[in-house]
C-alpha cells in the first residue's frame, strides 16, 4: 500500500473557529481525497467484506485465536500500522489516511474496537514517547501484530477521573524494577494482549506510565467482561500482584504519566468520531435499502413522508459530522506536514499538534457518537420490529454503538473539556477568545448596527447566520465569565451549554464552507443536495443555540440585563426559516435514487 499524504493546509490555530473567518479554500473536505486516499479506503473496506464479517457470530461466541488471527492479516495489509513510522514497520501514513481506515472499519463496533486498541492507544504510547530502544524492541511486533497491545488507564473507582489512579509502582530495593500492584477495568484486548501500556502512580503519588509484558510474573487478565454491546472484542480486568517492571520499560518521565495519557486520548477522540461517522455511512445505506424494499399499504416505505424525513435528517446530520472530522484532520495534517517521522522527536512534534487541536477532537468524539446514536435509533425504527430481532444485524449495531459516548472520555467529560480548554487558552494569551467577548459586549453597549449587509452569493444569508452564532458563543461565555469567573466550573450545565454552542457553530461552518468550496469547481445544480443539507443543518442549528442561549442567560443573568441579552440573542440569530421539510425530502430523495449516503462518491 501506498503512503498519501493531504495537501497542505494553511496553519490554523485550534479553537480560532470561534473568532476568525474561514475561506473555503483553507479546508480539506472528504471530495479533495487522493486516488492514494481512496486505495487505501478500498483495501479496508475489501478487508472487512472478505475477512471480518463473515466471521462476526464467531467473534461474538469468542472463537478461540480469532481476534489474533484477524489482527495479524490485517497487519499484512497495513491496517495495524497506518500512523507508525516505516522505521519501525509501518505505513507512516497521514492522518486523513487513519481516519479513512477507521470509517471502513466501523462497520463492526467488535472489530473496530479491537483493531483500534492495537493500532492507536496499544501502539503510540510507545512510538510517540518511547525510547530508541523501546520502539526497536515493540513497536515493529505491534505494528505486524505478531504482538497484541492494550492500554491500561481506568479504575474501578477512577471512572472519569484518569489521574484518581489506585495502582501503586514502587521501585526495588535494587533500584532494577519497579513493583506494581492493582487492578485495571474495561481494558480493551485485555484477553489477548501481549504488552499493555499501564499507568499507575510511583509511591502513590506520581502518575507514570510502564510498558508492561504479559509475560511478566505477576501480570494476568481477568474473565471476559459480559458486556451489552461490542461483545465480540475482548474486554478484561488487567491484574498486577507484585509484577516487576524493568526500570527501563518506564514509559516517559516518572511524574509525567498524564502527558501521554491525555494526549493519546487526542488520536483516540479523532479516531473514534471519524468512525463513527463512517459506521452512520455505512448504517445508513442500510438504512436505504431497507426502505425501498419494505411495503405498506401497498407501497415501499421509502415513499412515506416521514420515513424520507428521517432518512433526511440523517443526511444533515452526517454531512455536517463528516464535514468537521475532514477539516479538523486536515488542519493536523497541515500542521504535521514536513515532519521528519523518523526523527527522535517525531513522536512529540506529532502529540504537540494534536494537542493544538484538542478542542475539535472532542467536539469530533461527542458530535460523531451522538450523530451515530441518532442514526442507529432512526434505523431501527425503519425496519420496524425486524430491527429489535437479533435475527437481523441492526439489532447487533444498536448495542455495539451504545459505548461510545463513554469510550475515550464519556460526552460529559468531553463537554466539559472542550469550554475549559477555551477558556484555559484564552487566558494564557494563546487564543484571543476573552478579548473577543469583551470588544463584542463594548459593541453592544455602544447600540452599533449590528447586521451589516453582507456580501450576496450563494448561501449568503447562511454565512451572516454562522458569523451572528459565534457572537452568541462570545456573548454567552463573556456573560458567564463576568458572572462566575474562576467558579464558573462549578457550574456544569453552563459549561455544557458553552460547548453545544462550540460545536453548532463548528458544524455550521464546516458544512457551509464545504458546500462553497464544492460550489466553485461545480455547477449550483451539481451540489444542490449539498446546498440543501447545509441550509437546513444551520437553521436548525441556530435554533438549537437560540434555546440553549436561552437557557444559560436565564441562569446567569436576571432583569433588564437578562431582557437586552435575549433581544441581542434574538438579533444575532435574526432568520427567515426555509422549508426544512423540503430539503429534507430533496436530501432523502437523492439518497433513495443512489442507494446509499448521497453526498461524497463511494471509495
Amino acid at each position: 500500500m501506498a503512503t498519501a499524504t493531504a495537501t497542505p493546509q494553511t496553519l490554523i490555530k485550534g479553537g480560532s473557529f470561534l473568532i476568525e473567518d474561514r475561506s473555503p479554500d483553507e479546508i480539506f473536505t472528504p471530495e479533495d481525497l487522493t486516488d492514494q486516499h481512496r486505495l487505501i479506503g478500498q483495501t479496508g473496506r475489501e478487508f472487512m467484506e472478505q475477512e471480518v464479517l463473515p466471521h462476526l457470530d464467531e467473534m461474538e461466541a469468542k472463537k478461540p485465536g480469532l481476534l489474533r488471527e484477524l489482527l495479524r492479516k490485517a497487519a499484512d495489509v497495513g491496517l495495524c500500522g497506518s500512523d507508525v513510522p516505516q522505521k519501525y514497520g509501518g505505513l507512516e501514513l497521514d492522518k486523513i489516511s487513519s481516519i479513512i481506515i477507521s470509517e471502513e472499519m466501523a462497520r463492526d463496533g467488535a472489530w473496530a474496537a479491537t483493531l483500534g486498541a492495537q493500532q492507536g492507544i496499544g501502539i503510540l504510547p510507545i512510538a510517540f514517547f518511547g525510547t530508541e530502544a523501546q520502539k526497536a524492541k515493540y513497536v515493529p511486533k505491534l505494528a505486524s501484530a505478531e504482538w497484541v497491545g492494550a492500554y491500561c488507564l481506568s479504575e474501578a473507582t477512577s471512572a472519569s477521573d484518569a489521574l484518581n489512579a489506585k495502582t501503586r509502582a514502587v521501585l526495588s530495593p535494587d533500584g532494577r524494577h519497579y513493583v506494581l500492584n492493582g487492578t485495571k477495568h474495561w481494558i480493551t484486548n485485555g484477553g489477548i494482549a501481549d504488552v499493555y501500556v499501564v499507568f499507575a502512580k510511583v509511591d502513590g503519588e506520581k502518575f507514570s506510565a510502564f510498558i508492561v509484558e504479559r509475560a511478566f510474573a505477576g501480570v494476568s487478565p481477568g474473565a471476559e467482561e459480559h458486556k451489552m454491546g461490542i461483545r465480540g472484542s475482548s474486554t478484561t480486568p488487567v491484574n498486577l500482584e507484585n509484577a516487576e517492571v524493568p526500570v527501563e520499560n518506564v514509559l516517559g518521565e516518572v511524574g509525567k504519566g498524564h502527558l501521554i495519557a491525555f494526549n493519546i486520548l487526542n488520536m483516540g477522540r479523532l479516531k473514534l468520531g471519524a468512525g463513527c461517522i463512517g459506521g452512520a455511512k455505512h448504517l445508513f445505506a442500510e438504512a436505504v435499502k431497507w426502505a425501498k424494499e419494505r411495503e405498506a399499504f401497498g407501497h415501499p416505505i421509502a415513499d412515506f413522508g416521514l420515513i424520507k424525513e428521517k432518512l433526511g435528517e440523517m443526511v444533515v446530520r452526517i454531512y455536517a459530522a463528516e464535514s468537521m472530522c475532514y477539516r479538523t484532520t486536515g488542519m493536523i495534517d497541515g500542521m504535521l506536514h514536513g515532519i521528519d517521522q523518523s526523527a527522535p522527536d517525531a513522536g512529540r512534534q506529532i502529540l504537540k499538534a494534536l494537542e493544538q487541536y484538542a478542542v475539535e477532537c472532542s467536539i469530533l468524539k461527542v458530535v460523531g457518537t451522538e450523530v451515530l446514536d441518532f442514526v442507529t435509533d432512526e434505523t431501527v425504527q425503519i425496519y420496524g420490529g425486524y430491527g429489535f430481532s437479533s435475527d437481523y444485524p441492526i439489532e447487533r449495531v444498536y448495542r455495539d454503538q451504545r459505548v461510545n459516548r463513554i469510550f475515550e472520555g464519556t460526552n460529559e467529560i468531553n463537554r466539559l473539556l472542550i469550554t475549559d480548554m477555551l477558556l484555559k487558552r484564552s487566558m494564557k494569551g494563546e487564543l484571543g477568545l476573552i478579548p473577543a467577548a469583551q470588544r463584542l459586549r463594548d459593541e453592544i453597549l455602544g447600540a452599533p448596527a449590528f447586521e451589516e449587509a453582507g456580501e450576496d452569493g450563494l448561501l449568503a444569508d447562511e454565512a451572516r447566520l454562522v458569523a451572528g452564532a459565534k457572537k452568541i458563543v462570545l456573548l454567552v461565555a463573556g456573560s458567564a465569565v463576568q458572572r462566575y469567573l474562576q467558579a464558573l466550573a462549578d457550574e456544569q450545565e453552563i459549561v455544557a451549554v458553552l460547548s453545544n454552542l462550540c460545536m453548532d457553530v463548528y458544524g455550521m461552518e464546516s458544512a457551509l464552507l464545504r458546500t462553497l468550496k464544492k460550489a466553485r469547481s461545480t455547477s449550483e445544480d451539481e451540489c444542490a443536495t449539498e446546498i440543501a443539507a447545509t441550509r437546513a443543518f444551520v437553521y436548525e442549528a441556530a435554533d438549537r443555540m437560540e434555546s440553549e442561549a436561552r437557557r444559560a442567560l436565564g441562569r446567569i443573568s436576571e432583569g433588564d440585563n437578562l431582557r437586552a441579552e435575549l433581544a441581542v440573542v434574538r438579533r444575532f440569530l435574526r432568520r427567515n426559516p426555509p422549508d426544512t421539510i423540503e430539503l429534507k425530502r430533496a436530501a432523502a430523495d437523492r439518497a433513495i435514487a443512489l442507494n446509499r449516503y448521497p453526498l461524497i462518491e463511494p471509495r
